[in-house]
């Protein structure tokens, strides 16, 4: 009997040491969350650090960061999983900023494994540093500021929004019924794009509304590269290996542009295809660097390089276009504004509807402030990236070893209230205007440090001149000869991707005006 009873006895209190532990395990992860008193940075737990909460907050991220980046005084570190390579040192500290992209510019570059998370692009200039970086620019600065380059780019804008733009939203007004105004954008942007980059029309932008499929493998290549930044490196190499999830859709993507992009260098070696204009490819077609020294053929940089062109035109365009007609169409007294500085321009004109021109809109004070005011709320990176080279210490104080990670959050700094005042919330583009002295105003100087939608240092974006020349123009036609209703506001949010835009498009109805002058 006092064998069984011994027995009965063991069977019962053996497992009361893995009970306590199971116990142990929450109550543990409890104190740690209470000790966290600040509710806008996620605890760090053990084996997995901050990522569940990341996870979380993955749907309104951005506002997620920077609510974190505040309560943080502007600084702070994100830890992942130990055995991963997730760990970031985070920053929204305007002098943090001007200290890594301008006054220390050489110790924090782009970063060897940028390649790897933009392969699609790899060796391109949105992942190559040093010398190799420079001469890019110098290449691209030369080809995007000749006089005829910059004359074919804006006689294109004139002729897509007369011929396309215009007749399709009077199609819209005749219709009466709600449609998707960042799809619609997104075409024209992409049509010039296009014809801008490879001297062709895709003919996005047309009644029978073909699908866009380019479009939609160039946001897979932004979205795919954020993921992977943001997940273990070995678990996306993985997935890259079997070809599965994100990693499928991003191989797809890189497929389709590739096709696209050699045919079209194809077409124009052979004859083929002429140029609607002066294009990008007209400056290196004949160029020997870009073909293969034995066979004389294409080489494959040549391919990532144009794809590379289509994404640095387009992606601009894509996120700034949509975002400023749809806060514009949200705060009509900004529109009424905008259309008060038009009248002089427009009377000038006898064509009816009214077209705006490149030129037309180059010296307007207000629109470029709610161009910039969009931009501030959202920009078109909300974040950058970069890498410790050597040993440093930040202005704030925070020491950074070598081959840390560093992400700004743009998007966080458009929030800053000590920049932007207690109503940094609002969209309000009169911020931005300033009085010259003489009963004119001008654009209110803010260093690029603080607002750098375009990115600041040596690595400013240079397709800045051509991407605000491209949208003034077709806000300043559409707000002037229609009026814009959006149809549920709260379905407007941004898209988890590198670039910043619109999740679900934004539903709008429009009206023609008339009696405008």
């Amino acid at each position: 009997m006092a064998f069984t009873s011994m027995q009965e006895q063991l069977l019962y209190t053996k497992p009361l040491p893995i009970v306590l532990v199971l116990l142990a395990i929450p109550l543990y992860l409890i104190i740690q969350h209470k000790k966290n008193k600040n509710p806008y940075i996620p605890t760090e737990w053990p084996l997995v650090g901050m990522l569940p909460g990341m996870i979380a907050n993955r749907h309104h991220f951005h506002d997620f960061a920077a609510a974190m980046l505040v309560a943080s005084g502007h600084n702070v570190e994100v830890r992942g999983p130990p055995a991963s390579s997730m760990r970031f040192f985070t920053t929204s500290d305007p002098e943090n900023v001007r200290h890594i992209f301008t006054t220390n510019f050489d110790n924090y570059p782009k970063g060897e494994d940028f390649n790897e998370l933009f392969s699609a692009l790899a060796g391109t200039i949105i992942a190559v540093d040093s010398d190799e970086w420079r001469r890019q620019r110098t290449r691209i600065h030369y080809v995007l500021t000749r006089p005829e380059m910059v004359s074919s780019m804006e006689q294109s804008c004139r002729d897509k929004v007369a011929d396309c733009l215009v007749p399709m939203l009077e199609r819209m007004v005749n219709k009466g019924t709600p449609f998707d105004m960042d799809d619609l954008l997104g075409r024209i942007v992409m049509d010039l794009t296009v014809m801008n980059v490879f001297g062709m029309d895709p003919c996005l932008l047309s009644p029978d509304m073909p699908p866009m499929r380019l479009t939609g493998a160039l946001d897979t290549l932004m979205q795919v590269a954020l993921f992977r930044q943001c997940m273990p490196a070995f678990c996306w190499k993985l997935m890259k290996r079997l070809n599965v999830g994100h990693e499928r859709r991003y191989a797809d993507a890189e497929s389709l542009l590739r096709a696209f992009t050699e045919e079209r260098i194809a077409r124009r070696i052979a004859g083929d295809d002429e140029p609607t204009g002066v294009d990008m490819l007209s400056y290196y077609i004949d160029d020997p660097e870009y073909r293969d020294d034995v066979t004389g053929e294409p080489t494959d940089f040549f391919t990532r390089t144009f794809v590379n062109f289509m994404v640095a035109l387009r992606d601009p365009m894509s996120s700034a276009l949509p975002w400023l007609v749809y806060n514009l169409a949200m705060h009509p007294r900004a529109v009424s504004a905008l259309r008060e500085e038009l009248v002089p321009v427009a009377a000038r004109k006898s064509s009816e509807p009214i077209v705006f021109e490149p030129q037309d809109t180059k010296h307007l004070v207000y629109q470029r402030a709610a161009l910039f005011e969009s931009l501030r709320l959202y920009p078109m990176s909300p974040i950058e990236r970069k890498q410790v080279v050597a040993d440093d210490v930040l202005p704030s104080g925070h020491a950074l070893r070598a081959g840390e990670t560093v992400l700004v959050s743009v998007y966080g700094m458009g929030r800053l209230e000590d920049v932007w005042g207690k109503d940094y919330r609002e969209y309000r583009p009169e911020r931005w205007i300033t009085d010259n002295g003489d009963g004119s105003c001008k654009l209110r100087h803010v260093p690029s440090y603080k607002f750098m939608p375009f990115n600041t240092g040596p690595r400013s974006c240079l397709g800045k001149k051509v991407a605000v020349a491209t949208i003034t123009p077709v806000v300043a036609t559409l707000f002037w000869n229609f009026d814009v209703e959006v149809m549920d506001s709260r379905a407007v949010e941004p898209k988890l991707s590198i670039i910043m835009q619109m999740k679900n498009g934004f539903m709008v109805k429009l009206k023609k005006r008339v009696h405008q002058i």
